[in-house]
C-alpha cells in the first residue's frame, strides 16, 4: 500500500511539474525561435517559397529569423525576380509581409560582396547579417530549418 501512495505522489508531483512548464510556455513568458537558412535562390523556386512560407507559419507563435547566404542573396536584392511557383505567394510577396510580422531577414555580407553587391543593393526590410543576433532572436530554444 505504501508503494503505491508513493507511486501516484510521483505522478500527481510530475504532472504539476509538466504542467507548470507547458503553462509558461503558453503565456509567453518565453518564446522558442526558428532560424531558417535559404541557400538557393531562383535556381530552386520551391526551396525559396517553402522557406518563406514556413517563416510566415511559424512567426505567428515563435521567433524566427531567415538568413539568406549563397544563392539566397539573389532572393533579397532590390532588383530580384520575383519567384513563383505552384500554389505558393511568389517571393516579394512574402518577403514584403514577413518584417512586419516581426520576422528578421538577414543576408550574408560576405556573400553579398562575393556576388559584386552592396548593403545598399538588399530590398526594404533585409539587413546585413550580425552574428551576435543570430544569438538574441530568441530567448527559447532554436530550431534550424536549412532550404
Amino acid at each position: 500500500m505504501k508503494l503505491k501512495r508513493s507511486g501516484l505522489w510521483i505522478v500527481v508531483v510530475s504532472l504539476g511539474i509538466l504542467t507548470g512548464a507547458c503553462t509558461c510556455r503558453t503565456t509567453g513568458e518565453t518564446r522558442d525561435g526558428a532560424f531558417i537558412h535559404i541557400s538557393h535562390g531562383t535556381d530552386d523556386a520551391h526551396r525559396v517559397l517553402m522557406a518563406l512560407q514556413m517563416a510566415d507559419l511559424m512567426s505567428a507563435d515563435h521567433d524566427v529569423l531567415v538568413y539568406f547566404d549563397i544563392k539566397g542573396i539573389e532572393v533579397v536584392l532590390n532588383d530580384a525576380e520575383d519567384i513563383s511557383f505552384s500554389h505558393f505567394p511568389t517571393s516579394k510577396t512574402q518577403l514584403a509581409s514577413l518584417p512586419q510580422k516581426g520576422v528578421t531577414l538577414m543576408a550574408c555580407p560576405g556573400c553579398l560582396k562575393a556576388a559584386g553587391k552592396t548593403p545598399a543593393d538588399l530590398a526594404d526590410g533585409v539587413e546585413v547579417a550580425d552574428k551576435a543576433k543570430f544569438f538574441s532572436f530568441t530567448q527559447g530554444r532554436i530550431l534550424t530549418l536549412d532550404y
